[in-house]
């Protein structure tokens, strides 16, 4: 079995409260784009699951990646043979993308389908958020307002499929604890659903992502990628999560896009594409 695990971007990410357990309360809107890894499930050549993992160098040994804990976590409710899995990563690591979780979502999807469980998404997404919080959001892979710690999901029926994406990852490594370091945690004085009511290009000055405030100052190479697309005609560009990816939408794309933004950011891993799966 073969999969294609999608990336996702944040459109918004507003930071609304510190807990008293010293984790952060947010609300964001998770959108699923087509950057996608490569993932195949075959049943096991020998007596044990394994994990091989190719493509970019992950910097994590094969029992600790989220696909193996994704197997582990779904054989803990409905034994499994053993598997040999396959993971290309073509996904940027350390870019706000989420590609660890979306491939361990898809592996739970994966083997789900492979060996006829019987699961639903609501079950499905369960054992996800047991993975990481933004895991059930890979399993639905629609739309979604994230609120809590971004683990607890809202549909929204927003249609971005006219726009093309551009994505924009450079060669930065951007920490959680450096990302909410500079926070001072809000609410925010714009209703993030109310502003998905209005055009892409009156996004500008009412959707923000708060930890832009924080990462901004310290990797400067971040927002000058958001300058950039700016200039290069984007209705809307933020970064995306915690960062380091920083995206466009963008009206008009194509080839000529695609080439003017892989010319313009030499040295950084790019994806140009219409905004559907």
């Amino acid at each position: 079995m073969i999969l294609f695990p999608n990336a996702k971007i944040n459109l918004g990410l507003n930071v609304v409260r510190r807990r008293p357990d010293g984790y952060h309360d947010i609300e964001t809107l998770f959108y699923p784009v087509p950057w996608r890894d490569v993932l195949e499930i075959v049943p096991a050549k020998g007596e044990t699951t394994t994990l091989t993992v190719t493509g970019r160098e992950v910097d994590c040994p094969p029992e600790k990646n989220l696909v193996m804990k994704a197997y582990n976590a779904l054989n803990a409710l409905s034994p499994l043979p053993p598997v040999d899995i396959y993971l290309q990563k073509i996904i940027p690591d350390g870019a706000g993308l989420g590609g660890g979780s979306a491939d361990a979502s898809f592996t739970l999807r994966g083997l789900n389908r492979m060996f006829s469980l019987g699961y639903n998404d609501e079950e499905l997404a369960a054992v996800a958020t047991t993975i990481g919080a933004d895991c059930p959001f890979f399993i639905y892979n629609i739309p979604m307002i994230a609120t809590g710690i971004g683990n607890v999901f809202t549909p929204l029926d927003l249609n971005l499929s006219s726009m093309t994406v551009a994505i924009v990852k450079p060669p930065v490594s951007v920490s959680t604890k450096e990302a909410y370091s500079g926070i001072t945690p809000a609410q925010p004085a714009i209703d993030l659903r109310s502003t998905f009511l209005d055009p892409v290009e009156c996004w500008h000055d009412a959707l923000k992502n708060d930890f832009e405030e924080s990462i901004f100052p310290l990797h400067p190479q971040i927002a000058e990628v958001k300058d950039k697309l700016y200039k290069l005609g984007a209705d809307y560009a933020a970064m995306s999560g915690s960062g380091a990816s920083v995206f466009g939408l963008f009206t008009d794309g194509g080839d000529i896009l695609a080439d003017t933004i892989r010319k313009t950011f030499p040295g950084c891993d790019t994806l140009v594409s219409p905004l559907t799966l």
